[in-house]
């Protein structure tokens, strides 16, 4: 009996012609535990060591180009580090003095203008709207008039008062003749008056005031129309790298005490001759 029990608690001996299921997966493993310990480096120790020295080469980019850009001056928009913070950040609500800070004197600060209250970010074309640039009198400010007179240089206010003017047509006898037209051109335009006048004076003054209704309503339409077209330009949506970041802050009645301005000569005679069928 005692040469029974053995037999049952004796474990079968495996035939040594019977190969091993595990036996690929031992080797894979003792070939990496030797190519490593061979190498002293991992794959994962590589990317380690790469991520590392990509971290540092950005911070001190960061540093050295105070800001403007994480890949020592390879700028396409999503390496500048302000475009970056600006996704994240929430928009920006300044005042007319506090946007005056942003005209590009300081370089760690974007360079911002206003178009009739909508702030947008131009800093991205620097060399003309910073310090020096064709256009940096746009820089900090609100020139919304300006946008729509061309008279840039004396129109950089947000004050849009009586710009409809410039839209709305002027009376042929009362429009001042070139002196550098012909003789004949201006006989030409003398009789146009003329003709343009007796017209005039035969409309009843509800037919005036009608017609003057109309071309205030279309005026607005343009005037609406032409700052539009700024709007669309600052947006990006031209393809300029330019964006909206925010609004300027100001009062209902802030126009209340600010001196009215008087449309530029510029935009005076850009205004267009009424015709008389």
């Amino acid at each position: 009996m005692a040469s029974t029990s053995e037999a049952r608690q004796r474990r079968p001996v495996a035939d040594p012609g019977t190969p091993d299921p595990a036996a690929p997966i031992k080797q894979v493993a003792a070939s990496d535990a030797k190519a490593a310990s061979k190498s002293g480096f991992s794959v994962l120790d590589v990317l380690r060591v790469l991520g590392g020295v990509l971290l540092m080469s950005t911070a001190v980019s960061y540093l050295t180009t105070s800001g403007e850009s994480l890949t020592w001056g390879y700028n396409p928009w999503w390496t500048r580090a302000r475009e970056w913070k600006s996704m994240f950040a929430g928009p920006v609500s300044l005042t007319d003095e506090q946007l005056r800070a942003y005209d590009g004197s300081d370089p760690t600060k974007p360079i911002y203008l206003a178009l009739n209250g909508t702030i947008y970010d131009v800093s991205s074309n620097r060399p003309t709207y910073g310090p020096g640039g064709s256009y940096a009198f746009f820089a900090g400010r609100d020139a919304a008039r300006a946008f729509l007179t061309g008279c840039f240089r004396t129109d950089t206010t947000p004050d849009l008062r009586g710009v409809t003017r410039m839209y709305m047509p002027i009376e042929p006898w009362e429009r001042e003749i070139p002196d550098d037209v012909s003789a004949e051109e201006r006989a030409k335009m003398k009789r146009e008056a003329d003709v343009a006048l007796e017209k005039f004076k035969k409309m009843s003054k509800a037919d005036i005031k009608i017609r003057n209704e109309r071309e205030l309503r279309q005026a607005k339409k343009s005037m609406r129309e032409g700052l539009e077209h700024w709007h669309v330009l600052f947006r990006g949506d031209k393809g300029k790298k330019y964006k909206q970041v925010g609004q300027v802050k100001r009062p209902k009645d802030w126009l209340k005490g600010v001196e009215k301005t008087e449309l530029c000569e510029q935009a005076e005679k850009q205004r267009p001759v009424r015709k008389y069928d």
